[in-house]
């Protein structure tokens, strides 16, 4: 096993304002690795340049960095220069998905199906936007996982401090039309779409304690929808995950409307794997524990058979 993956470097932690959760999420893909008998070791670039890599003789790496400089394309294409293979997608599909509003933008062209969205600055007329969007509204920053910055505007005199919170985030902030039939996401693993999972935060919405923390978040897999439902969004998640160049695994996140529409929300590039991640979670659901994930992704970095 060693010698099929030589030395494997998990990177984690990095500069976003999601390390934390990348921690988790890399602690328990390292143990997974090395209960696999993969030479395995924990590798920070908050601690140490990516030149180390080379220098230290790591043959491939799991990426499970967060947020920017992690998830964004640039360690990515470091990686590339490099010549060390990794997990997930490539420099142009992470660029995109962390880009809520390039995603979007993306998925529209394609005929997908995404709610209305409207981009913020300091001079919006926030009439107009309840008068597009109506109330509830979702204001987020364009560039962050993890619903970091994300607030749920009920009023329009709420809409100026939303937008004021999520520039703290990023430059770019958009609003978005509340989708009321429930919150989904499905697991992409090398082009095959897993089972879907229902989502039922016991907060407001899903926000980052009900990601990661609270234990009265209730997930249901199998979902709950119609088998031709399901079967219907799996092909939306396919068609997503291929018009942003998407490779090796990653995981799109979708809502359905009163009606049973669904539409496409974002697309993680590089999933979270903690003990409330939602990946392993639809994993288990086909019968693949934990340290089985770990290892199909590991896979993934392997030159291809003829």
């Amino acid at each position: 096993m060693k010698q099929r993956y030589g030395k494997v470097a998990v990177l984690m932690g990095g500069f976003s304002s999601e390390r934390e959760v990348s921690l988790m999420s890399g602690a328990g893909v390292l143990a997974a690795l090395q209960s696999q008998g993969v030479d395995a070791h924990k590798f920070d670039p908050a601690e140490k340049p990516l030149s180390a890599l080379k220098d230290e003789g790591f043959d491939r790496a799991f990426l499970i960095l967060h947020g920017p400089y992690g998830e964004d394309g640039t360690v990515q294409g470091a990686l590339e220069v490099l010549g060390i293979p990794y997990t997930g997608c490539g420099v142009m599909a992470s660029a995109i998905g962390m880009d809520k509003l390039r995603t979007k933008l993306v998925w529209k062209a394609m005929g997908l199906p995404v709610p209305d969205f409207v981009l913020l600055d300091e001079n919006s007329d926030w009439a107009a936007v309840v008068a597009q969007l109506g109330l509830p509204i979702f204001v987020k920053p364009a560039h962050e996982g993890s619903s970091m910055g994300v607030i749920k505007v009920k009023s329009q005199d709420a809409l100026l401090s939303a937008f004021e919170e999520a520039r703290k985030y990023d430059k770019v902030v958009l609003a978005e039309r509340y989708i009321g039939g429930g919150e989904y996401t499905a697991a992409v693993l090398d082009g095959e779409v897993l089972p879907a999972v229902k989502i039922e935060p016991a907060t407001e919405f899903y926000d980052y304690d009900a990601k990661y923390f609270r234990d009265d978040t209730v997930y249901r897999c199998p979902c709950g929808l119609p088998a031709e439902v399901e079967a219907e969004v799996a092909e939306y998640v396919k068609k997503a995950f291929w018009a942003i160049g998407g490779a090796s695994w990653a995981r799109v996140d979708f809502l359905m409307d009163e009606d049973g529409k669904p539409y496409l929300l974002e697309v993680n590039t590089a999933p979270g794997m903690t003990s409330h991640s939602l990946f392993p979670m639809a994993a288990r659901q086909i019968g693949m524990s934990y340290e089985d994930l770990v290892m199909r992704i590991l896979d993934t970095t392997l030159p291809v058979e003829a």
